[in-house]
């Protein structure tokens, strides 16, 4: 971890807050990032979102699991932030400690790639050194071009994240001055494991979930001023 020190330093300024919950009781509940305001969104950012979050964003889980909701802003339209996101052969574009990826039984080419990319399918990361991890397996569970909603979980692989399971929407906004954003929602559901706290789990995926907004949002927003080539 020493070598990437500078790397989990998280701009604060750039990305916003998380609203988490955990469940420590012995029953299962229904997480509530619905009913709390994730910070950095506005009141009627939320509530916009809010069928988002309700169909998206909630969970149903159970003793030793925790969950969290992160919020972004991008200053990019929609159009340039969802190609992106949606890239399941290609995390690396925007995420970071991911040294290579490939589909299983997918092409090396683009186009190849691209037509392995449906719901069910899996990939392969292999994670760069220093970090509690080594490689992951990872099913895509839903990719909506019309709602603009992806997804996935993990299946396999050494690393901490047991059972971890992520949904990432994208939506776009716009004001009467013909000011145009996109807020980004990501949340998870993860288990804790044996000999840590809840808190302990949330802070590790939190802090890799932030980091990859911020890079998300540093590279749309310059390809949104022209300034990098949109990625293939």
């Amino acid at each position: 971890m020493e070598d990437n020190k500078e790397l989990l330093a998280v701009d604060d300024d750039h990305v916003d807050q998380s609203y988490y919950y955990s469940s420590s009781s012995s029953s299962s509940a229904t997480t509530t990032h619905h009913k709390i305001i994730p910070h950095g969104l506005t009141k009627e950012e939320f509530e916009e979102l809010q069928p988002t979050i309700n169909e998206f964003h909630t969970y149903t889980i159970g003793p030793g699991k925790c969950s969290s909701l992160l919020a972004q802003q991008i200053k990019a339209p929609l159009d340039i932030v969802w190609p992106v996101v949606r890239r399941f052969d290609k995390p690396q574009t925007y995420k970071h400690f991911i040294k290579s990826c490939s589909l299983k039984g997918g092409g090396e080419g683009d186009q190849e790639a691209a037509s392995f990319t449906t719901v069910g399918c899996l990939r392969e990361v292999n994670v760069i050194s220093g970090l509690p991890a080594a490689t992951s397996t990872e099913r895509l569970d839903i990719l909506d071009d019309e709602k603009h909603v992806t997804g996935f979980s993990i299946i396999g692989g050494e690393h901490r994240l047991k059972n971890y399971r992520s949904v990432t929407t994208v939506n776009q906004f716009s004001d009467k001055d013909g000011k145009i954003w996109t807020v980004v929602l990501e949340s998870y559901v993860v288990d804790v494991p044996e000999g840590n706290t809840d808190d302990d789990t949330r802070m590790f995926a939190d802090t890799v979930v932030r980091l990859n907004l911020q890079k998300l949002a540093s590279l749309t927003e310059s390809i949104a001023r022209g300034e990098d080539q949109r990625p293939r």
